[in-house]
């Protein structure tokens, strides 16, 4: 029997790591677009509660994810 391996192939144009997100304040109820790597905490623009901390690369998320756009 021969073992065959397989080539990975590499993707011509690679895909982002990071992404919008559609969430939702556990406050109040507002919805809002984040995106997923800020560089500042974001907050709820009606209540004022954080929704997302800033880590340095993959931030925090501190309430519910709806959706993810893309």
């Amino acid at each position: 029997m021969i073992m065959v391996k397989k080539k990975k192939l590499k993707e011509l144009i690679p895909q982002p790591k990071s992404r919008f997100l559609r969430v939702k304040c556990l406050n109040c109820g507002n919805q809002q677009i984040i995106f997923g790597c800020s560089a500042t905490d974001v907050e709820c623009l009606v209540c004022g509660k954080t929704l997302l901390q800033s880590t340095g690369g993959k931030a925090r998320i501190l309430t519910k994810i709806l959706e993810v756009l893309t």
